[in-house]
């Protein structure tokens, strides 16, 4: 069983969201926290809730989807606390497009994040967790890591890639002997930024599409950052994070890919629900005279 005080944790996206919710949770349970994110503003508001629970932090802005930077990054953590025993790559943004929509710049940008943030971390962390005798590696994919939805194409590649990376370096790790334990977390609906932060492809309803995400995001960060450090403590090789991971797991294991035909009716319908809400939103302000911009 893991333990967390006195460990170095490293939790990238630590802004906002689980990242923050992790950081804060590590924090109370005696870790040191070596934390990062591009929001120079969340991540200082972080730094400082760590502080106020006397912890022993530092941040620093860094993009994930820079190798450079990245390189720098691990450098500096170890300088600063001498070992790292915990990496938690958090980091993530979402588009809402279909693959039609979006451009190569838009997968480019997905996957630098997504899928190189978390190639990054591994890697460029992998040695120090080797080193310190007993790592744990946590890699946050998603719930559209083991099914796929209309509109999340992009992220769907980078979250499933981020599944398979994840469980052959479990794989390795263990029949290598290697000191490090490997966790792949597929979260649900968690009630974060990240929808309202999305990339919204031209002509579709951003309204509604945060609404909707609103709607089925149940479960806090503050609870997701719970269950994932209980799978860490237990050992679990895959995290399941929320009711709903959990019910469309089953639901994939059941159904196999036969639980596409079930996306495809609902994709119809919450599409069509979206085009009503768009349209009685747009007449309700005609009527008013409201005039928005773009």
């Amino acid at each position: 069983m893991a333990r967390f005080d006195g460990r170095v944790a490293v939790i990238t996206g630590a802004g906002s969201g689980i990242g923050r919710a992790l950081a804060y949770d590590l924090a109370r349970r005696g870790a040191r926290l070596a934390l990062s994110d591009v929001d120079e503003v969340g991540l200082a508001a972080t730094v400082a809730g760590c502080h106020d629970l006397d912890a022993d932090v530092e941040g620093w802005r860094v993009d994930v989807a820079d190798r450079g930077a990245m390189r720098r990054h691990v450098t500096d953590v170890v300088d600063r606390f001498g070992v790292v025993h915990l990496v938690f790559n958090n980091a993530g943004i979402s588009i809402v497009a279909d693959a039609t929509e979006q451009t190569l710049e838009d997968l480019d940008r997905v996957l630098g994040v997504n899928l190189q943030g978390v190639l990054h971390g591994s890697q460029l962390f992998l040695p120090h967790l080797i080193a310190s005798g007993d790592g744990h590696l946590v890699n946050i994919s998603s719930v559209f890591g083991l099914l796929t939805i209309p509109t999340q194409s992009a992220y769907h590649a980078s979250k499933f890639a981020v599944r398979g990376y994840t469980e052959a370096l479990a794989v390795e790790m263990a029949v290598n002997g290697t000191p490090v334990q490997v966790h792949c977390v597929h979260p649900g609906g968690i009630a974060t930024a990240i929808a309202a932060n999305a990339t919204v492809a031209a002509g579709r309803d951003r309204d509604g599409f945060v609404d909707l995400f609103a709607k089925v995001a149940r479960t806090s960060p503050e609870d997701a950052a719970a269950i994932i450090l209980r799978g860490v403590e237990r050992g679990r090789t895959r995290i399941l994070v929320g009711a709903d991971a959990w019910f469309l797991h089953l639901l994939t294991q059941l159904l196999g890919s036969r639980y596409q035909r079930l996306v495809r009716w609902l994709g119809v319908r919450t599409l069509r629900q979206l085009d009503r809400k768009a349209e009685e939103a747009a007449a309700a302000r005609g009527a008013t005279g409201e005039v928005r911009a773009g």
